[in-house]
């Protein structure tokens, strides 16, 4: 086995003219790729992403952030294209066709077969003056001067300005689209990143308890209360049920730091209690109950509405939704 002399000088090599060769795409983005934009916004269609090889798993990933960022999108292999799969075109909608060099058989026989529908054609290829190129009405110009392993061979510089490109694509396209947070989340319900946009504080408070005493109630009763609801803490709430305050397990340790042990037993609710404290409304998304208790270092927030304490949030419930 042939050692290497320096593995992380090599990859270093090969990061950097990955890096050098996305840069250099800042450069190439002009009318050209504008008119890209807009083609595809008022095509009325979808986007049908082609190509073999490396180009066609990265299309693949090209379709799926169309489709995640409200640009309707599906991927056709092509070779498969000429095997029955041209029938998932429909009149409105933009091909783009990706290949590197833009003159390899599959493209040579696929692109006529296109044009024959009559569908407009971006192609996405290094080489402008390639048969693909010049037989597309437009062009994303994914320029690779040279792959990053020494044989010149393998798509690694290629296919990481193609991916590039495409995100760039994808993210005009979700400008343009006035695509917002609210249709983020509706595309992306399901794990940790779904939740973070769409789960709310109502969705989880009503699972847990709500310890309540009034300011007149003893220790005692505040210390059953906590105990009994296993929160650790209470709400506190005045004569007409407006949210008063909050005990913690931290109060009742300073407080029988303070005044011992017998000192304790003339206290009341309101003696100990946070007026004041941090809560949250029940419209507020969990997340952002999750930077507060983060914020503040704390464990726990009231949601309270109108002045009203409707329950609480626990870090363990966020937690448990894995959220942290």
């Amino acid at each position: 086995m042939k050692l290497i002399k320096n593995i992380q000088s090599t990859a270093k090599e090969v990061l950097r003219q990955e890096a050098e060769a996305v840069r250099n795409l800042i450069e190439l983005i002009d009318d050209e790729f504008e008119k890209c934009v807009y083609a595809i916004l008022h095509s009325g269609g979808r986007v049908v992403v082609s190509g073999v090889g490396k180009s066609a798993i990265v299309g693949q990933k090209i379709v799926a952030t169309l489709n995640s960022t409200g640009t309707p999108a599906l991927f056709m292999h092509a070779a498969d294209a000429i095997h029955g799969d041209l029938g998932m075109i429909q009149d409105n909608d933009v091909v783009i066709v990706i290949s590197k060099s833009g003159d390899t058989p599959e493209i040579k026989v696929l692109v006529p077969l296109l044009k024959r529908t009559g569908v407009q054609m971006i192609a996405m290829v290094s080489n402008k003056d390639s048969y693909l190129a010049k037989n597309c009405i437009l062009t994303l110009h994914a320029h690779a001067p040279a792959e990053a392993d020494p044989l010149n061979l393998a798509p690694t510089t290629s296919t990481s300005v193609t991916m590039a490109l495409g995100d760039a694509l994808a993210i005009c396209l979700l400008e343009a689209r006035g695509f917002t947070h609210d249709d983020f989340a509706r595309y992306h319900p399901g794990g940790s990143l779904g939740k973070r946009l769409y789960l709310k504080v109502c969705d989880i408070y009503p699972h847990n308890a709500l310890p309540t005493v009034n300011e007149q109630a003893t220790l005692q009763e505040v210390i059953l209360e906590m105990t009994s609801k296993r929160l650790g803490a209470t709400a506190v709430v005045s004569e007409n049920g407006q949210m008063a305050g909050i005990i913690t397990d931290g109060d009742l340790r300073r407080m029988l730091k303070t005044y011992g042990a017998a000192g304790l037993l003339d206290l009341h609710a309101r003696d100990i209690m946070t007026q004041s404290p941090i809560t949250v409304s029940p419209d507020e998304y969990a997340v952002n109950a999750l930077e507060i208790m983060q914020s503040r270092s704390i464990t726990q927030v009231v949601v309270v509405e109108e002045g009203k304490a409707l329950g609480f949030v626990h870090l363990h419930d966020l937690l448990r939704e894995g959220l942290v």
